[in-house]
């Protein structure tokens, strides 16, 4: 059968990890639908251990991809997962594959968010590979109407036509009118301002962190907006670990990840579940659709 659309790319990863395990499983599952290409290599590597030879070869498969992503072979690409402290070892300068992609292709730091697709559950990151005293001391108001103006977007590139979203406060109960903190006062509400300005959306908050995820699960938002690494991601694995998509907003490229990490443990055992990846593979292939 002849594939249409777009063709996306999937790097190993650290090939030391399950990263080429879950590649070859999603390319068996879905490549008689989606039109897809494996890029890396695992030569020379030991599953289970992971070394300098193997982050440079992740570190290739990354850099082959964004040529592959200039020149039109490959209209999206969906990482395997790394080690970033292997990674660093080896020479890699960014934080993370978000940041690798964004100077790939001249975005300034800062300027791309974290987006987090679950079955159940939306979130974009205000801030992401910080420390947590870091996320808090730097947060600004423009990371957040950032982070909420690229969850809308993506939200309608997923066909909701007027999303809802909430954002979240930084403090319990979202400062308690400043009982408990004023950075919700100072910061976060005049962000949540700006967002219904700009998006002529309902945008709520801030709202109290501990209910605006089960309110998001029980449907009344469509998305949710953290301020923070794991104030978002801390529910969105729970809900969803094996589902879940990490999205990078605000690249001229479409850049997909699953949610799991290198898993050195179980490399090679034949048991490393692959939904993750495949959950990417077809988000990416129909953002990548909407590009075109």
């Amino acid at each position: 059968m002849k594939r249409r659309g777009a063709v996306v790319g999937l790097t190993l990863g650290d090939p030391a990890g399950i990263g080429p395990e879950v590649v070859a499983k999603t390319v068996r599952r879905v490549g008689s639908k989606i039109g897809v290409c494996s890029i890396g290599s695992r030569d020379g590597v030991r599953l289970g251990h992971p070394s300098l030879s193997g982050a440079r070869q992740a570190r290739q498969a990354l850099e082959e991809s964004v040529r592959l992503l200039k020149k039109k072979r490959i209209q999206a690409v969906v990482n395997g997962p790394v080690s970033k402290e292997w990674l660093k070892r080896a020479g890699f300068p960014f934080p993370g594959q978000t940041e690798f992609y964004a100077r790939r292709f001249g975005v300034r730091d800062g300027q791309v968010t974290m987006c987090m697709v679950g079955p159940r559950l939306r979130v974009a990151l205000a801030s992401t590979h910080l420390s947590l005293k870091d996320s808090i001391r730097k947060l600004k108001f423009q990371q957040i109407v950032r982070a909420g103006s690229h969850l809308v977007r993506l939200l309608k590139a997923m066909g909701i036509r007027r999303p809802r979203i909430a954002v979240c406060g930084l403090n319990p109960h979202a400062g308690e009118g400043g009982l408990f903190g004023k950075e919700d006062l100072r910061i976060v509400w005049p962000a949540v301002k700006e967002l219904k300005k700009t998006t002529r959306l309902p945008v709520s908050g801030p709202e109290p962190a501990d209910t605006v995820f089960l309110r998001s699960l029980r449907g009344e938002f469509d998305g949710v907006v953290a301020l923070y690494h794991d104030q978002g991601l801390i529910p969105a694995k729970l809900l969803d670990f094996d589902r879940t998509v990490n999205v990078t907003m605000g690249l001229p490229v479409v850049r997909c990840s699953p949610d799991h990490g290198t898993a050195f443990a179980i490399a090679g055992k034949g048991v490393a579940r692959p939904d993750s990846m495949i959950e990417a593979v077809k988000l990416a292939a129909r953002l990548a659709r909407g590009k075109g």
